[in-house]
C-alpha cells in the first residue's frame, strides 16, 4: 500500500510540474506573439489577419507552425508571403519559436 501512495504521490507531482510550465510556456509565447510584432500582420487574436492573403494562426499544430518560423528563417521556405516574414523571424530564436507556436496551438 505505501508503494502505492508514493506512486501516487510522485504522478501528482509531475502532473503539477508539467502544469506550470505549460501554463508559463502560454503566458510567454502569448508575450512574444505581442513584443515579436507577430500581432500587427496576423491580428490580436491571430485569427484576424489584416490582409486576407496571411494565414490565420490560431489553433494550428504547434510542431506544423514552428518548422514553418524555422524554414522560413532559414530561407528553406521562400515562397507566397515568406518574404515578408523574412525580416521578422530574425527577432525570434528557436526557443521564442517554441513558445509561440505552443501558445498559438491552444488558441
Amino acid at each position: 500500500m505505501l508503494k502505492i501512495s508514493k506512486l501516487f504521490f510522485v504522478g501528482t507531482a509531475l502532473l503539477l510540474v508539467s502544469a506550470v510550465t505549460t501554463n508559463a510556456q502560454a503566458a510567454d509565447g502569448a508575450e512574444l506573439y505581442k513584443t515579436k510584432t507577430c500581432w500587427s500582420c496576423h491580428g490580436k487574436d491571430a485569427q484576424t489577419p489584416i490582409m486576407p492573403i496571411y494565414p490565420k494562426l490560431a489553433g494550428q499544430n504547434a510542431d506544423y507552425a514552428y518548422n514553418q518560423m524555422k524554414d522560413i528563417k532559414s530561407g528553406v521556405r521562400s515562397n507566397g508571403q515568406s518574404a515578408a516574414m523574412k525580416g521578422v523571424m530574425g527577432l525570434v530564436n528557436d526557443e521564442e519559436m517554441r513558445a509561440i507556436a505552443d501558445w498559438l496551438s491552444t488558441l
